[in-house]
This record gives C-alpha cells, sequence and structure tokens, in this order.
C-alpha cells in the first residue's frame, strides 16, 4: 500500500552483495513500486543486467551512452522518489566524497534532485577504517541516508561488520523514512498489546493466550499513516519491524495500568487492546509453591480498569477505544462495555467465530460507537482489520 506506485531508483556498484538487489527489486515491485536500475560496469561481474530489468521490467542503465544515444542521467535523478545506491562499495563511497563522474551512476547521483540513501557492503576491516568511517560522515554532512550494516558472515570468510542490510531491511527502511502519509501527522497513539502475567510464585502466573498480533498491526498502520505511535507491551510473540514506533515493556495488569496512565496524558489516540487479566492473586509467594495436597486454592483480587480510568478522565480531545473479546451475548456484553467504561468506541471480536480471538493471523470485528453506530467487517487478515480500525478511527466523528 505505502509503496504502490512510489518510483525508486536503484544504483548498483561491484560488491558481491549485489545478489541481495534480485530479492530486494522482487519485493518493491511486488509492493508495487516503479523500480529503475542503473549500474557501474564493473557491476555486471557480480550480478546479471538481464535478470535485473526481468524483474524491474526495465531497462538497466549502464553506460553513459548506448549504441550512439546518450543515457540522460539528469531524467533519471529527478523521475525517482529516492534514489538507493546498494550496495555501496568502498570506490563509490569515495567518489561520492569527491564529486568523481567517471559512470553513468556517479553522473545521477551528482544530478539527482530526490533524496538519496546508501546501504554499505564491504570487508570488516575496510569498514571501520578510518577512511572509510570519513567518508561515511562526509556523505552523510552532505544530506545522504545511510542504512547501518549488519554484523554477520562476509564474503571474506570472516564474521563482522559490514554486512549490507538483507532486502526485507532495507524495504522497511525506504517505506519508514520516505513513504509514511502524513494522516496522523503529528498525533500521539497509545496501543496496548498483549497479555498480562499475574505472578502466583517465581515461577507461575496467570494469565491468558493473547500474542499482540491485533495491537501491533493497529500500531504499525498508525505510524505508517504518520503518527507518534507508543506501544505498551505485555507478554507478546511479536515484534515490530519500524524503528520508529516506542514500545515500553510490561509484565503485569498494575504495571500495564501505570504505564498507560503516565502515557495518557500527551495522548490523542489511546487504542486498548491488550488482553489485561481481571483479577491477580491476593498474595504472591516468594518461594515456589510445591506440589503437597491434592488441591490448591487462590484468593484473587480484582485489577485496575485501565479502560474505565481513562474513559473517566479523558479530554474533549482525546478519543479511547476499547477491545472486548466475547464467548457469548456478545451485542450485548459490547453495549455495556461501551457504556460502563465511558469509551468512544469498543471494538468487538468473538470467540465463536472461527479465525477470530488469540493465536491466529486473521480477525473478525464489530466496532460499536458511542453515538450508535455499528459497523460490521469480514474476517480478514489482522493487517488489514487495522486499516478497517484506523481508518474508522481517522472518520471518527
Amino acid at each position: 500500500m505505502y509503496l504502490k506506485n512510489k518510483k525508486i531508483l536503484i544504483g548498483i556498484t561491484a560488491s558481491i552483495a549485489a545478489y541481495k538487489i534480485i530479492v530486494l527489486i522482487r519485493l518493491l515491485v511486488k509492493a508495487g513500486a516503479e523500480v529503475k536500475v542503473v549500474m557501474t560496469p564493473a557491476s555486471k561481474d557480480f550480478v546479471s543486467p538481464l535478470v535485473l530489468s526481468t524483474l524491474s521490467k526495465n531497462n538497466v542503465v549502464i553506460e553513459l551512452a548506448n549504441n550512439n544515444t546518450w543515457e540522460n542521467h539528469v531524467i533519471l535523478g529527478r523521475w525517482a522518489d529516492v534514489f538507493l545506491i546498494a550496495p555501496l562499495s568502498c570506490n563509490t563511497l569515495a567518489k561520492m566524497v569527491n564529486g568523481f563522474c567517471d559512470n553513468i551512476l556517479m553522473a545521477t547521483y551528482l544530478s539527482a534532485t530526490c533524496p538519496v540513501v546508501v546501504a554499505p557492503a564491504m570487508d570488516e576491516d575496510m569498514w571501520h577504517h578510518a577512511t572509510t568511517q570519513r567518508n561515511i560522515a562526509t556523505i552523510t554532512k552532505d544530506g545522504v541516508q545511510i542504512i547501518a550494516v549488519n554484523n554477520g558472515e562476509l564474503a571474506s570468510g570472516l564474521t563482522g561488520k559490514g554486512r549490507m542490510a538483507e532486502p526485507e531491511e532495507i524495504s522497511t527502511y525506504l517505506t519508514e523514512h520516505f513513504f509514511r502519509t502524513k494522516e496522523f501527522s503529528q498525533k500521539n497513539i497509545l496501543i496496548t498489546a498483549g497479555g498480562t502475567h499475574e505472578a502466583i510464585d517465581p515461577v507461575r502466573f496467570i494469565g491468558n493466550h493473547s500474542t499482540g498480533k491485533m495491537g501491533f498491526a493497529l500500531a504499525e498502520e498508525f505510524y505508517l499513516r504518520g503518527a507518534n505511535v507508543t506501544i505498551i507491551a505485555g507478554a507478546v510473540s511479536v515484534f515490530t519491524k519500524y524503528k520508529g514506533i516506542k514500545i515500553i515493556n510490561v509484565t503485569s495488569a498494575d504495571e500495564m495500568y501505570a504505564a498507560t496512565i503516565k502515557a495518557f496524558s500527551k495522548t490523542n489516540i489511546a487504542v486498548l487492546s491488550a488482553a489485561v487479566a481481571d483479577y491477580k492473586p491476593t498474595t504472591v509467594s516468594k518461594q515456589k509453591i510445591k506440589k503437597k495436597e491434592n488441591n490448591l486454592s487462590l484468593q484473587l483480587i480484582k485489577n485496575k480498569d485501565i479502560l474505565a480510568t481513562l474513559g473517566n478522565t479523558k479530554k474533549k480531545n482525546q478519543l479511547v477505544i476499547g477491545f472486548a473479546l466475547e464467548t457469548n451475548n456478545e451485542n450485548e456484553n459490547a453495549l455495556n462495555k461501551l457504556k460502563s467504561k465511558k469509551a468512544d468506541a469498543i471494538v468487538l471480536n468473538s470467540l465463536q467465530e472461527k479465525g477470530a480471538g488469540f493465536k491466529t493471523d486473521t480477525n473478525k470485528i464489530s466496532i460499536y460507537c458511542k453515538n450508535g453506530s455499528i459497523e460490521h467487517f469480514d474476517l480478514k487478515p489482522k493487517t488489514e482489520v487495522a486499516k478497517d480500525i484506523v481508518s474508522f478511527i481517522a472518520n471518527y466523528k
């Protein structure tokens, strides 16, 4: 969605890491981007222009002139939304610093009017060399963005820093830094996600089957639409690939309550998708409880209600959206929760629906709004459900 119709120009230099660009082009084209490739002549030894042109569906530009026809590097640099040089070799890095213009890639770089980002690739000693680091600092000052190198196996057989970022990482970087929308620009979004663990003793707890998938999908969708996003995450089995999303890790309901209340004052929209335990043990054993008797009784006490607290303290410019996971009387329970918690909307999902709820990649929801409206949605991947929920909030009145 966010890469669709975006124009990405890729410059390839002579590095063994060039083979990764085949996968990157595939990812970008599949996401709907338009891709063109410019190569240094030496890079042909590392990756086939035929493969690149086939996957990109565009001719690959290698020489300044082809069959007595000038390749217009100026137009290439103006056509692109972003110019990615990957892999970036030591040699091309030095040329960028000194303004050399001896091939089509450098000519395009020097005339580009779009943002330029590079993904370096070299051996560890080359990467750490003072000259390389000085050159990296120089192009950074010139406005070029750097995709950090990875630590891993290198072509020399050594292991260390200098390995080019993986295609998925590069695609994510481009999306995050260049193609987020501004729909929720300057809005602070607070998401709670995952389950909570209420300790019984040092090794046991009361919990649930929540994975945090829905909450993290919501966080990423808000973030890609320009928001400042904070996730307060309990027990989760997922992570976010976007470095700009802030994550606060908690364990218990009390910790989630404290973190949520602290963050709420600076929040415009709070979406409470976490499966917070309603009860916790009144006492927690300091030692592991040994199996002695046939029966073990636990006395439980109710946890603080995060949704009700936010619903009762929110200001006019704040929205509070809650979640309800039900097993019966879904409509009645959702409406009761909406009213009693003073939420602006409740997202209902039912364990009676196949493919909805915990441990699934799909969900089927209904959104109950305090104005009396109810919107029903079909079963779909949670990433798509997140889009539905965020779009509902964007249009909330």
